[in-house]
């Protein structure tokens, strides 16, 4: 087992494992039992199949209980987009999944490290893993920490567009002049996040940070939709 694995998850996400037997599972892709047949190595495609309906599951519950006036279709939609192949790899490159994976030769060879359809088998059979380890609360909780905020940030604004619904909701009642302000930014330039608020007719409503101003603003938008929904 890679122990520094075990020392980023501790230190990252505040995760032990029991059973490090089924974390180094995870970890390891089927070249890599192909060829190492005497180590008699389980891959991990079967958590990889149970991950795949934790997620799903703490998704669509996320989504039900943040979005309440989002119609089913959207939610669909906005589902899709979260739990693809795409966004699953991404997750797994900002988790360092990819640096830990056990690949066969081969796989190594023709870049399955970056492959974007392996990593994202890696993500879901890391939270097959942890559900069998520790429990659905658990994957919520790592989830929390990974996908959720990347959600209510709008990193998946082309299906769920904040701004957009929070203009339509202020302005129901008439015109109201809404003005999105950059608070500040801070951090180096590969790690940059910038803050901003909303406002409605000069009031403050809501308020955001993101990797990029189009994100700030999305999630300020966000924001000001929770408190007037309240």
């Amino acid at each position: 087992m890679d122990q520094r694995l075990l020392k980023e998850l501790k230190e990252t996400y505040h995760l032990v494992f029991h059973n490090e037997a089924l974390l180094e599972q995870a970890f390891t892709h089927s070249s890599y039992v192909n060829e190492h047949r005497y180590l008699q190595l389980s891959d991990n495609e079967r958590l990889e199949f149970l991950g795949d309906a934790v997620l799903e599951l703490l998704v669509s519950q996320f989504l039900y209980r943040n979005f309440p006036k989002v119609p089913e279709g959207k939610l669909t939609k906005l589902r899709a987009a979260i739990v693809c192949e795409d966004s699953l790899s991404k997750f797994a490159k900002e988790c360092h999944f990819d640096q830990y994976v056990l690949l066969g030769k081969g796989e190594e060879h023709s870049g399955g490290r970056t492959r974007p359809a392996l990593l994202c088998d890696l993500f879901e059979a890391f939270l097959g893993a942890l559900y069998l380890d520790h429990d659905l609360v658990a994957v919520d909780q790592f989830l929390a920490k990974v996908v959720f905020p990347k959600i209510i940030a709008g990193a998946f604004s082309h299906e769920m567009d904040h701004k957009t619904r929070l203009q339509e909701v202020l302005q129901r009642s008439g015109d109201v002049a809404i003005e999105y302000q950059l608070l500040r930014e801070e951090g180096p330039a590969h790690e940059r996040k910038f803050w901003t608020e909303v406002s409605c007719n000069g009031e403050k409503i809501g308020e955001g940070y993101g990797k990029s101003k189009k994100l700030a603003e999305q999630a300020a938008a966000a924001n000001a939709l929770r408190r007037l929904e309240k």
